[in-house]
């Protein structure tokens, strides 16, 4: 009897829960990691090496030099030119919405940097902003950051992370692969290099446009990289897909990538590329 009145006791104390925020889980081994560990770790798993997905800030940090990253066109907003309106909310909503949270105010953030000493202009996917949808403001970006690059004949880099067009702006955004494809071009005509590294996932019109566009193009494992999802795939061809279709490992088997590179090797590995451009020492 005093077993149980212990546990009696016991049950009745309030419950403690962890914080939210405090720990993430794997999405590969699921083994629960403190945000600390994922701090050091550049948000990779100790325990499988499973990729998580880094945020677009710390990712900016691991890549340039410190203190060399001037942040260009931050002032560029989306607009709603189509006045889109979806289950009841306008896009104004929806952007408002993005706005009020912390982090950055735009799918996409360029600027100039230097990697391990090389100029280069720099930019990258906000997979936090509405899924780094590539509307008018993310195509004008990147073709600002293109045009930059030429003009001061830098290399350019660019992180992909994105799930397409951002369908609010319809047609309007369909017409950024074209604008940004046509600014990329330029570059190879003046002989500078563009380098495209891939995160998970990359899919739809960016996959299809300067996602894989690049001089190089490299990837970090396991990314999803594709145009339309597996499922839409198979049920329009009507057969079933291989096992680990569109995910980096296959496509580099299959000539779609250079390299799968791990993320902490990544500033190396593109510094490598761009002193290999520039004057052929790697």
């Amino acid at each position: 009897m005093s077993w149980w009145s212990s546990n009696r006791e016991l049950a009745s104390e309030p419950k403690t829960s962890v914080p939210k925020g405090l720990f993430e889980k794997c999405g590969n081994c699921a083994a629960a990691i403190s945000v600390g560990q994922l701090l050091e770790s550049l948000w990779v798993c100790g325990d499988c090496g499973h990729h998580l997905r880094l945020p677009t800030l710390a990712r900016i940090e691991s890549i340039v030099d410190e203190g060399t990253f001037v942040e260009h066109d931050e002032s560029l907003r989306s607009e709603d030119p189509l006045e889109f309106v979806a289950a009841g909310k306008t896009y104004v909503q929806s952007l408002q919405k993005q706005w009020n949270k912390k982090g950055p105010e735009s799918a996409y953030i360029s600027g100039a940097a230097d990697i391990e000493g090389i100029a280069t202009e720099v930019g990258f996917f906000v997979f936090e902003f509405m899924g780094g949808s590539m509307g008018s403001v993310v195509g004008e970006k990147i073709t600002r950051q293109f045009e930059r690059s030429l003009k001061e004949r830098r290399p350019a880099v660019v992180f992909c992370a994105s799930g397409g067009a951002r369908m609010q702006e319809g047609v309007l955004s369909l017409m950024q692969m074209a604008k940004t494809s046509a600014a990329r071009s330029r570059l190879r005509e003046a002989c500078i290099p563009y380098i495209a590294v891939l995160l998970h996932p990359t899919t739809g019109g960016v996959a299809a446009s300067i996602a894989m566009l690049g001089d190089v193009i490299i990837a970090e494992p396991n990314a999803l990289i594709g145009f339309a999802g597996p499922r839409v795939i198979e049920q329009t061809i009507g057969e079933k897909l291989p096992a680990g279709f569109q995910r980096s490992e296959y496509l580099v088997e299959h000539g779609m990538l250079d390299q799968i590179v791990e993320r902490h090797e990544l500033k190396s590995r593109i510094a490598r590329y761009l002193r290999w451009f520039s004057d052929g020492q790697v």
